[in-house]
């Protein structure tokens, strides 16, 4: 058979042809292999597949001859390519691309015969449970696992294009906007495993509903089969309930006396991280996580039960999770003039923003939070700023807020009776006011929904608190 050798399949233009089948206009070229598929020619490298891919600004099919002169082999085109193709490229013409590729990932996971997939779902973590997952599994297992958080109809296909025939495990996130999507990643990635999290107002506005959300997020517990299992947070109402609609066994993880894997007894150390008691199936130990935040409990313990139900041993597990060296979103470093500062600003959601207020309150010193809007909530974005206002309350001593929708988090924090809080018209201003109010020793979280760029006012105050006798007022700028 093409597209095979005595060691397993091998991704080459007669298996890439064969995975097409129908939907294969033309064929142009010699044979070739094939290293992995990519969408972004400046990533290409020598041997990749590049697939032109149409989106509202950029034409993919603009870029085919820089990806050939980058090193790509092959091209998944709509429309033959302009020019001859070098000597040692193939180029394949579909309706299609995106069909395309995700038709030829379909086809090489269900070659991959040696291959297990477990799949992560949630509102919140993904990417962190994912690489956790991962390194859990790297005590008893080959595996290969993304870096990068792909998780829809594009991201998903190149995760498993990137697996070879000797990877014997992968963790993949399953994200969605609405229902049907998890369904159709299910459908390519084929999980044994099933993975959720958390169920919350992410993307609201695209799904409708939480109702709907939750409906859309147990597609990936329904897609199990009965030898599979589903993992599913007990903390969650939402997703404890998905056990009823499952062919697979049920574990769960949580911090309550029913979960299968318990967290208890938990401990924070700020920004050293946190320790807790692991217990299942009868056996505990104490593991102290190296990572800041006790909110990732919950993260920890569904990386513990994928190692547990996948066959590693309780030590080793336990091991694993006192090892983990998994990059977060939020990082915690030092500022000029002695301060600490908590920057999350990549997205923001209830739920994290939450945990990142929770971790601010875990810090010592002075604990000021600068928080923005967070976006795509639908009909529960006042409620859900509100909340996290009063929240903020409970663990921040000053608060400033950014942005039309997180001035009513400050209105939330204000009725719970937080003293130092204040409304700011810009990130400029932001800015300013923070470094005029910061002292050595302090702790600052930085958080806000992706369109606001919050990383801007991280780099223009660490500018001004460099800049010498101005910074921070009494701090004279040294730690």
């Amino acid at each position: 058979m093409s597209g095979t050798s005595g060691r397993g399949p091998v991704l080459d233009t007669d298996f890439v042809a064969a995975a097409l089948g129908e939907t294969l206009r033309e064929r142009r070229g010699p044979g070739a292999r094939f290293s992995r598929a990519v969408i972004d020619s400046r990533l290409v490298e020598a041997g990749d597949l590049f697939v032109a891919l149409r989106g509202e600004h950029v034409d993919g099919h603009d870029f085919a001859a820089d990806a050939l002169a980058r090193g790509a082999t092959g091209l998944l085109l709509e429309r033959p390519p302009d020019g001859d193709l070098p000597g040692e490229a193939a180029a394949f013409i579909v309706p299609d691309a995106l069909a395309g590729l995700q038709r030829l990932a379909a086809a090489w996971r269900e070659a991959l015969e040696g291959l297990e997939v477990v799949g992560v779902t949630g509102n919140v973590g993904k990417t962190t449970t994912k690489l956790m997952a991962s390194a859990v599994l790297e005590r008893r297992y080959r595996v290969r696992t993304s870096a990068l958080n792909y998780n829809n109809e594009i991201g998903v296909p190149l995760c498993l294009l990137e697996l070879d025939a000797g990877i014997e495990r992968t963790v993949i996130e399953h994200g969605m906007y609405t229902t049907g999507e998890i369904a159709q990643l299910c459908e390519w990635t084929r999980p044994r495993v099933g993975v959720v999290l958390n169920i919350g107002p992410v993307h609201l506005e695209r799904a409708g509903s939480l109702e709907a959300i939750a409906r859309a997020k147990r597609e990936l517990v329904e897609a199990l089969p009965a030898d599979g299992h589903a993992l599913l947070n007990a903390d969650d109402p939402a997703v404890a309930e998905m056990a009823g609609h499952t062919a697979a066994q049920v574990l769960r993880f949580g911090a309550g006396e029913d979960a299968d894997v318990r967290g208890s007894e938990l401990a924070s150390h700020g920004a050293g991280g946190f320790s807790f008691t692991l217990e299942a199936d009868g056996q505990r130990r104490r593991v102290n996580v190296p990572l800041p935040g006790s909110h990732l409990l919950p993260n920890v313990l569904a990386a513990a039960a994928v190692g547990l139900v996948e066959g590693v041993p309780f030590a080793d597990v336990s091991a694993a999770l006192e090892a983990l060296d998994v990059p977060l979103r939020l990082t915690v470093r030092c500022l000029p003039g002695g301060l600490t500062l908590l920057d999350d600003t990549y997205n923001a959601s209830p739920a994290a923003t939450r945990a990142a207020l929770d971790l601010l309150g875990e810090m010592s010193g002075r604990r000021i939070a600068l928080l923005g809007d967070m976006l795509e909530l639908g009909d529960l974005a006042e409620p859900s700023h509100e909340q996290v206002g009063r929240h903020a309350a409970q663990r921040a001593d000053a608060l400033f807020t950014v942005g039309d929708l997180a001035a009513t988090i400050a209105r939330g924090a204000r009725e719970a009776g937080l003293g130092e809080v204040r409304t700011l018209d810009s990130k400029a201003e932001a800015a300013e006011a923070l470094r005029a109010l910061l002292l050595p020793g302090d702790a600052l979280l930085v958080k806000g929904s992706r369109a606001l760029a919050l990383e801007t006012v991280v780099a223009e105050l660490e500018a001004l608190l460099a800049g010498g006798p101005d910074s921070p007022s009494t701090g004279g700028g040294e730690s």
